[in-house]
């Protein structure tokens, strides 16, 4: 995967802002469009515990930013009904596949961006079958809803883990890259996003804050 871009996560992160629909508010969704364009990423394969909405538009936006392209892995045709009705004219963006998602994920070894829901069934397995189908280089994994699952899925020898108290909790993770720190949340500096509107002009400033001895933030 590219070094890291700040344009274009600055500007996907402004994109999935406004695709959302939530004014000047910023989600979870934002920070995972962020994540994926910041990373160029070319092939985004996400997975769902059940209807898709604003992570899918999150990895839409991003695609428009890097040029790629977007697959969503449902494992119900009723799923798939309701979420071309919820995205609307941004359904025909992604391309969407039905079934069991500890499968398809070894379908898609050149995928460099993997999205998974943690709400899915056997999210353990399927965050496994992810960082064991993932074989680009520096491949990027992350996990959203994963608040409240533990260390599912990761493997200290392997796996450089990450876990970002945002939303529902987000657990990074790069294929390809050694853990130093062991088991469980990296000791590596985090960083979080700040939007700062002018009250003048109305234009929308995005900042990458990192802190060197990060606090513990509640969401």
């Amino acid at each position: 995967m590219a070094c890291w871009s700040a344009e274009n996560a600055t500007k996907a992160y402004l994109r999935a802002l406004k695709m959302g629909k939530r004014g000047k508010e910023p989600d979870v969704a934002e920070f995972i469009s962020a994540i994926a364009a910041g990373n160029n990423a070319q092939l985004m394969v996400m997975t769902c515990a059940g209807v898709t909405g604003p992570t899918a538009l999150a990895l839409v936006a991003a695609a428009r930013q890097t040029g790629g392209r977007v697959v969503c892995i449902l494992n119900s045709l009723d799923f798939y009904d309701a979420s071309r009705r919820a995205l609307g004219n941004y359904a025909d963006c992604i391309n969407f596949v039905i079934g069991d998602a500890k499968t398809l994920l070894n379908d898609y070894e050149s995928a460099d961006f993997f999205l998974i829901d943690c709400n899915i069934s056997d999210d353990k397995a399927v965050l496994r079958a992810a960082q064991e189908g993932a074989k680009h280089g520096g491949a990027l994994i992350v996990g959203y809803n994963a608040l409240h699952k533990g260390p599912g899925g990761r493997s200290p020898d392997e796996f450089n883990t990450h876990f970002l108290p945002i939303g529902e909790g987000l657990l990074v993770i790069r294929k390809g890259t050694p853990s130093k720190a062991g088991y469980g949340v990296s000791t590596r500096r985090r960083s979080h996003w700040v939007v700062k509107i002018d009250k003048l002009t109305g234009e929308e400033h995005v900042f990458r804050i990192t802190s060197p001895h990060p606090k513990e933030i509640k969401a």
